[in-house]
């Protein structure tokens, strides 16, 4: 079976889905396919979330991600929203979750480091459910 892809949507994928990218690519891409998008696009990522995944995971957001639109992605199995204050953007797909994270641009870098807490564990659960065949996917 192929592996799923996942999808980690936000309004301007920027800070939380980008993120959730690259920390599922990181602790995941044995088990799903990491995709983010948003309904807008930001000319960068932004760059808290730049510098605090590459000094935690030594990932360069910048060179292997970019922003993108949800028309950017292929067919979507799982569908993970990041936690939007105003309406998340819709996506088809097999299974949807909302993460309801907070979203720490502009705010410390404790409360940045807090949210990435939280993104790797809920990959590293999404992972284990994928795996033990708990998401219905069909």
């Amino acid at each position: 079976m192929n592996k799923p892809k996942v999808a980690f949507v936000c309004v301007h994928n920027s800070c939380r889905s980008q993120m959730a990218e690259a920390i599922g690519k990181n602790f995941a891409s044995n088990v799903f396919e990491s995709y983010s998008a948003g309904t807008e696009t930001k000319p960068q990522i932004n760059q808290d979330a730049v510098r605090l995944i590459k000094e935690r995971y030594n990932i360069d957001m910048e060179a292997t991600q970019h922003s993108k639109l949800l028309t950017d992605l292929p067919p979507i199995d799982i569908v993970i929203k990041m936690g939007c204050n105003v309406v998340c953007p819709y996506l088809p797909g097999r299974y949807v979750e909302d993460w309801g994270l907070e979203d720490p641009s502009g705010k410390s870098d404790e409360e940045f480091m807090a949210v990435i807490d939280q993104i790797e564990d809920n990959v590293k659960k999404l992972a284990d459910n994928i795996q033990n065949n708990i998401l219905d996917l069909n």
